[in-house]
């Protein structure tokens, strides 16, 4: 990966949203949908910007909830009918799940619709958010919050590719350990998305 600091990082996320030339053949190694009609929803991919580091705020879901129980996500859920706009659905959830305010967020952009295995198409919202952060976590839902940083989630020697078997089926996907969690699956797949939008060198080879 490219070597960038924060402040050019920073810089860059900006430039390639207002450039507006989102990537279309960047979808990350989900494979299409099984269902016919997918339900639509969206996620919020909430860069904090912190004093010290750029960050990037993530769930972890509880264990008893019938979808994606357990595991690492962004903030967002299914779109309803009010919405009118991925953004909104992103802004209402995020707010609905970990308390962020609507009014603290910059929103930047869209990344091209993310399918899912579970019967989703998913829009990722980049925004920028401003401190502090005063969370409330929605206790059905999300059991821990946490802040990686931007940098060490978009380092392609930080992502592993792996294998599942879906429906008799293999399906590989992207892992991304950081400290005692694993990042893998849909949310790994929008980071793998956003680096490769914002136009970062891939590397020779990634580890495995």
């Amino acid at each position: 990966m490219e070597t960038l600091d924060d402040t050019q990082l920073l810089s860059l996320l900006r430039r390639r949203f207002t450039e507006r030339r989102a990537d279309l053949s960047t979808m990350a190694l989900v494979g299409g949908s099984s269902f016919d009609a997918p339900t639509p929803a969206a996620v919020l991919i909430p860069v904090v910007l912190g004093p010290d580091t750029l960050t990037v705020l993530l769930t972890r879901r509880t264990d008893h909830l019938r979808d994606h129980a357990g595991q690492i996500s962004f903030p967002g859920g299914r779109s309803e009918p009010q919405d009118g706009s991925p953004a909104v659905t992103a802004l209402r959830e995020a707010s609905e799940e970990v308390g962020l305010r609507a009014e603290q967020i910059e929103v930047l952009g869209e990344l091209s619709p993310f399918y899912t295995g579970t019967g989703f198409v998913v829009t990722p919202v980049v925004g920028l958010v401003t401190p502090p952060l005063e969370l409330m976590l929605d206790d059905f839902e999300v059991a821990e919050a946490f802040q990686p940083p931007l940098e060490f989630l978009l380092n392609p020697c930080n992502r592993r590719r792996r294998m599942i078997e879906v429906r008799g089926a293999p399906r590989e996907f992207w892992a991304i350990p950081w400290r005692d969690y694993i990042i893998w699956g849909a949310t790994a797949g929008m980071l793998v998305a956003l680096y490769r939008f914002l136009g970062l060198t891939e590397p020779d080879t990634v580890a495995e």
